[in-house]
Parts: C-alpha cells; structure tokens; sequence
C-alpha cells in the first residue's frame, strides 16, 4: 500500500520505513476511515461536485496527523472530498506565523491563513487569574464558519481525537453535572455547516508518535500562557493514572460512550420510566420455590 517513488503525498515523504511505524500509519488510517464512514462525514446528495472541507491546522501534533491522513485517503481514492487547510493566527505573543504558511506551501496543499487578534481581546475581556480557553474557542469557532462559508465548505474539520473526547466527558461529569461529550459530527446552530472529528478513534499517543516521526514542525499550544492548572489537565492526569494502573482502560471507557443504554441510566426524556408496564399474566420463577422440609 505504501510510498514507491511514483506513489507518495507529499506530507508522507521521508517517512519512516520501519515496521512499527507502518503499523501505527496503518492503525491511524483504518481508524479515521471507520470515524468517517461510521458517522456519515461524507454528504452524500448525488451531486457531480464533491463536498469540500475546512480543515483546520493549529500546528499541534493532532492538526498535523489530521491534515496528512485526510490528504492520504483522499491520494488512495477513500475520501471524496476536497480539502482545504486553515490556520487561524489569532495574534498571541510569540506566534510563529510563517511555520505553517511555508510548510503548506512545500507540501503542495491548498490553504488559507486568516489573521484575527482574537487574543487582545480574550485578555481585555477575562478576569486575571482566570484561564483564556473557553472565550478563546468561542470567537475561534466563530471566525472558522465565516471562513468555511467564504470559501465554499460545507464542513469545518477538528482534529479533537479519542483522549480529546474522554477528557471532555469526564469534564462534564465531574463539573457539568451532565453526561456528554464532544461528538464526532454535529450541525451548527445556524444549521447550515457539519462539525467532524475524523480522529475520534485515534489515540492521542498514536497522533503524537506519528508527527515526531515524520518531523512535521509542531507549535506549542501553551503561547498565551493560560494553560496550567486547567481542568482539563486535571482530568488528563486521572486518566494518565487509570491507564497506568490498568493499561487499555482508555479504550474501554471509550467502547463504553458507543454502547450507551437509556433505560440503564436515570434520564427520564431519553426513556420513559412512568410508562413501564408489567406484562398482564405474572409468571411465578420456579427457581423461588423450595422445596418442603
């Protein structure tokens, strides 16, 4: 399946010829390929012109996995969609805002930087002391719909993967009081873009083994200093502990978000306890009676 000298996407030039990571580029594959196939990523409406994707590229290690796995399907014929890059330089302290723009250009993929000072004003308008992600996300989230609406896309493309998607869990648990989690596809509220996190399957370790391997050059996510004592990172550590106490249990907490059963929980609009029945004839269990002594 892999790289001939005819046959290779450039983001996968250079890579690693060793069986392990051929296993872990496989493994990352197969696993976005379910994602997108089990959760109907791809708009199917019959048209001639396929559906197009914002991808959105912050330079972490998850962006960059993203960004070459989406390209390889679509190389290999299993994505048809047309991709297009997006980085968002919202203007924080020591930003550098020619990686990416010089890295998508020698790679050949389509892309567009928008720059938008978001952070002044996420600094301006957040208490001291307090953590700049939730404000910060908001207005992100918004200026990546305006993008993908002005550049045709009728999806913006996360590259939030499984560890993403169990810390948010587990966040809303502990501090939201409420079972949910990020979904692997949603619909905007203006209702007219797709939200997709092809990597839902994909581990974080996996993601960060993938793009050291292959070298591609990673931005810190810790810029606007706002990252420390978040309780993200709390809950990251409670995993972290679980998995090193009983490795593999990421993965069956992750099993456990898609086999949820309503009637096994307490929440009476996702199923309706006062309507329960008992059948009309009551059959007596043979197993109750004993015999007499």
């Amino acid at each position: 399946m892999f790289d001939t000298a005819d046959d290779i996407h450039p983001l996968f030039e250079g890579a690693p010829r060793t069986t392990e990571f051929k296993k872990l580029r496989k493994r990352i594959l197969r696993q976005t390929r379910e994602a997108i196939e089990q959760y109907g990523m791809v708009e199917r409406k019959g048209s001639d012109t396929p559906p197009r994707w914002l991808v959105c590229l912050s330079g972490g290690k998850d962006s960059y996995t993203l960004l070459a796995v989406l390209h390889e399907l679509k190389w290999r014929g299993l994505l048809p969609v047309d991709l297009v890059a997006c980085n968002l330089d919202q203007g924080q302290p020591g930003f550098p805002a020619t990686v990416l723009p010089d890295f998508l250009g020698r790679m050949g993929v389509p892309h567009r930087i928008e720059y938008q000072d978001t952070y002044s004003v996420v600094v301006d308008k957040v208490p001291q002391g307090r953590t700049y992600c939730a404000l910060c996300s908001r207005l992100r989230r918004g200026i990546l719909y305006r993008i993908a609406r002005e550049e045709g896309c009728s999806a913006v493309v996360l590259g939030h993967h499984r560890d993403d998607i169990l810390e948010t869990f587990f966040m809303n648990l502990f501090h939201g009081g409420r079972l949910a989690t990020m979904p692997p596809k949603l619909l905007n509220e203006e209702g007219d873009l797709f939200v997709c996190r092809p990597l839902a399957h994909v581990a974080e370790a996996d993601c960060d083994r993938f793009a050291r391997a292959m070298a591609y050059p990673i931005i810190p996510c810790d810029l606007c200093g706002s990252q420390d004592g978040l309780q993200r990172q709390q809950v990251k550590a409670i995993l972290d502990g679980w998995e090193a106490n009983s490795p593999g249990r990421r993965q069956v907490m992750f099993r456990a978000l898609m086999n949820a059963r309503p009637s096994h929980l307490l929440d009476p609009k996702l199923f309706d306890f006062a309507r329960l029945e008992r059948s009309a004839g009551i059959v007596e269990n043979s197993t109750d009676i004993r015999p007499r002594r």
